[in-house]
């Protein structure tokens, strides 16, 4: 029998490590080609693991909430005969003899702290041991050394794991705020309300990616000088265009054709009239003007929560090419399929508030980008229109766009001719253009 290690694949170019959510595998069960082995999550995505052969897991080399390294072994499968096509036959003895050397010292190492009770790896507070993980975590709540101390473990030897710091954090009636009296550029913080519960109530806890968003869209208001500009569009050419060419756009192409491929050509077109909404900040002195267009395209997760897939180089998408990426983004974020790749590198977010109803809404910038534009719901609405004979009032299909930028480096006059110019691309969409 032949030893396959599992390894953590590379995720990205700026992804080193995630950490690990699930085991979807236990020591013992039989493994299938492709199936998913383990969940991880990054600081960007969350995804599983799959494994490349058939075989049966024999161990299990880190546990849950524990941070790997892209390249580390996960996990090792047993597999009947010889490897194909994965590794050869010198490499599975080379990494059957690095498995038993890595065994070997991680017995010394256990060896050692449990002697000396100093630091190896992760952090070690008298003889307890604490996982990069929960340090993080600790930190980031303002528990202080000796109040982790005291919280009960049920990890391995006594050892504070994930769960035990959400309950602990749950049961905390205000947040200890860090020691920061010794700092004379900061100002102390007050202590949090506390929170009054009754027996109707329900206590939940944000889920991990809810809590990125938390901090992140904080992160934003705090950074950004927020400003917004609002123009109303009648898309009537348009709403008639896409009735008229839908059916036949998808029996040629294989792709639904919605409005989102037409809005993101229209604001990839309107950055390339106005670059300067194509920037991000580099520090609090200095900012970079992207050079490409690369459209985030925010899209609801299956538990309600939002990512934004980005568009790489949107102004060199003709329609088609559009619609079939805006499809598959949004296809695939709906089931957690994104790849840390694709929710990377974006310059400049569109959201789609009309989805849920909206006619517009104040989105918050995506930073480190420095704009981003809402899509109000388009609806039917009396309006006045000019004519040779005079005005007349008539139905017309219309929308709002709503557009947050920060008022640091885009003025009044920039945010508002770059809506203008969305608006007036759109109006002037034909009802015979060609698809």
């Amino acid at each position: 029998m032949a030893r396959f290690e599992l390894k953590l694949p590379k995720m990205g170019e700026s992804v080193a490590e995630a950490t690990i959510t699930s085991w979807l595998k236990e020591v013992g069960d039989t493994i299938e080609m492709d199936d998913s082995v383990v969940e991880i999550a990054t600081d960007k995505v969350d995804s599983d693991v799959p494994c490349e052969v058939a075989g049966t897991l024999v161990e299990i080399l880190f546990e849950k909430d524990e941070v790997v390294k892209v390249g580390e072994t996960l996990a090792i499968i047993e597999v009947d005969g010889e490897l194909e096509e994965v590794i050869t036959p010198e490499q599975i003895n080379v990494s059957e003899e690095i498995s038993e050397a890595v065994h070997e010292v991680e017995k010394q190492i256990e060896k050692a702290v449990s002697v000396t009770k100093t630091a190896v790896v992760g952090i070690v507070s008298e003889n307890r041991f604490y996982s990069p993980l929960v340090k993080n975590m600790a930190s980031k709540e303002g528990v202080k050394q000796s109040e982790l101390d005291a919280i009960p473990g049920t990890g391995l030897d006594g050892r504070v794991t994930k769960a035990d710091m959400l309950l602990y954090l749950k049961k905390r009636v205000t947040k200890v705020v860090p020691d920061i009296a010794n700092s004379s550029n900061s100002q102390a913080k007050p202590n949090v309300v506390p929170l009054t519960l009754n027996g109707e109530d329900e206590l939940i806890e944000l889920s991990r990616m809810g809590k990125m968003i938390s901090d992140h869209m904080i992160h934003s208001v705090h950074k950004s000088a927020h400003v917004q500009s609002f123009i109303e569009v009648d898309v009537t050419n348009l709403v008639a265009w896409r009735t008229k060419a839908k059916d036949e756009f998808q029996k040629r192409e294989g792709e639904k054709l919605t409005y989102t491929p037409v809005f993101m050509m229209a604001v990839a077109a309107a950055i390339k009239k106005y670059p300067l909404v194509n920037l991000s900040f580099d520090g609090d002195k200095k900012v970079v003007i992207r050079k490409n267009i690369n459209l985030g395209m925010a899209a609801a997760l299956g538990d309600g929560n939002l990512i934004v897939p980005v568009i790489h180089k949107a102004d060199e998408l003709n329609l088609v090419g559009m619609a079939k990426i805006v499809n598959d983004l949004a296809g695939r974020a709906k089931i957690n399929k994104l790849k840390p790749d694709e929710i990377q590198g974006g310059t400049y977010t569109v959201t789609n508030v009309g989805g849920f109803g909206s006619l517009f809404g104040t989105p918050i910038i995506n930073q480190p980008e420095a704009a981003i534009l809402a899509l109000g719901a388009i609806r039917k609405v009396p309006a006045v229109l000019e004519t040779p004979d005079g005005d007349v009032i008539a139905i017309r299909q219309r929308m709002f766009l709503s557009h947050s930028y920060d008022h640091r480096v885009i003025n009044g006059a920039l945010g508002g001719l770059f809506i203008k110019f969305i608006k007036d691309y759109l109006e002037a969409w034909e009802v015979d253009a060609p698809y």
